[in-house]
């Protein structure tokens, strides 16, 4: 214990016990994420028996799970020995390449779950260009906080965002995200079907 309380310890490996609780970490978060999603799915759309269900739920977050992981330790590695190879200083675009690497590699396979993160990776970034309310931070790195957007611009790009998905749906409504189409299905065109009060308030057929 004593060796392994020094190995903990000591700087010098530091940096490699840090891929190995990102990868912890990234199949913890991942688990959290998932499951809770995959259960309401499953109970409220989810289709066959219970077993078949559960295997559905199963999958679904062991695959999230196990991809954030294998994604933060690639990460966190490539950062490392772009790192290294640079005599120990971290160059702005290393980040850029170890996630553009580690996201081709891990979740550059088109299913269902790796549609679902890229689209809400993809959501981020592009939100992250609306104006913020407040002046940027002045350190890059120390002490950074979210700064929420500025109210103004949130709207115009809220306004745009639907209007564009809106339009997308009614007419180009196969370049839509499967989930998302399935959704706004539910929402839009479900309902204006019923036959009586039961389909009208209480089932959606």
């Amino acid at each position: 214990m004593a060796t392994i309380q020094h190995i903990i310890s000591d700087p010098a490996y530091h940096d490699y016990l840090g891929i190995l609780k990102g990868a912890r970490n990234g199949f913890v978060y991942g688990v959290k994420i998932r499951f809770p999603h995959a259960l309401i799915m499953a109970i409220l759309f989810g289709r066959g028996d219970w077993n078949t269900r559960a295997r559905t739920i199963f999958q679904a977050t062991k695959t999230h799970a196990t991809n954030l992981m294998k994604y933060v330790a690639l990460y966190k590695s490539l950062v490392l020995i772009q790192k290294k190879a640079n005599g120990g200083k971290e160059r702005t675009f290393d980040t850029f390449f170890a996630g553009l690497v580690g996201g081709y590699l891990v979740f550059g396979d088109r299913n269902a779950i790796n549609e679902q993160v890229v689209l809400y990776i993809c959501s981020r970034v592009i939100a992250s260009f609306i104006p913020r309310a407040t002046p940027k931070p002045q350190s890059p790195t120390v002490g950074v906080k979210p700064i929420p957007p500025d109210s103004r611009y949130f709207s115009i790009f809220a306004a745009l965002v639907w209007g564009s998905v809106m339009w997308l749906y009614e007419h180009k409504g196969e370049t839509i995200q499967p989930g998302m189409f399935n959704s706004m299905t539910y929402l839009y065109r479900d309902s204006n079907v019923w036959t009586d009060l039961r389909t009208l308030l209480w089932h959606n057929r």
